[in-house]
């Protein structure tokens, strides 16, 4: 074997390993706003979605069977999105808490979470 034909096996090794490695990596956006989902819902019903925001005081249900809330958009309130979510809970949820979701959105305006992370509380105050 020559360099050349040395080089070009090189090249589609690394090729094929960057390839295999990438193969399960999630490439999808980031966090959405709940306002970008809430008017383009018919885009997101059937897919994952990401977003975070506020749970609406008054709207946080713990039950055995799950647990149900509404999100609110943290820029306009306006927004909401009801998540269902039915696994081990964060400790510290809470109503009025910022907390972000990732799950499916199963229909307009319903996500079902498989995910919650609440956010660091501010160690500053205004």
């Amino acid at each position: 074997m020559d360099k050349k034909q040395k080089t070009v096996l090189a090249v589609i090794f690394i090729a094929i390993v960057g390839f295999a490695g990438l193969w399960n990596v999630d490439l999808s956006q980031g966090y959405l706003m709940i306002s970008d989902i809430s008017s383009n819902s018919g885009d997101h019903v059937g897919h994952d979605v990401n977003t975070m925001g506020m749970i609406k005081n008054g709207t946080l249900s713990i039950s055995t069977d799950g647990t149900s809330f509404t999100l609110q958009d943290i820029e306009d309130p306006s927004y909401e999105l009801n998540v269902e979510y039915t696994g081990s809970l964060p400790a510290n949820l809470v109503e009025g808490q910022s907390v972000s979701i990732s799950g499916k959105m199963v229909s307009e305006g319903m996500v079902e979470a498989n995910q919650i992370v609440m956010s660091c509380p501010s160690k500053y105050s205004e």
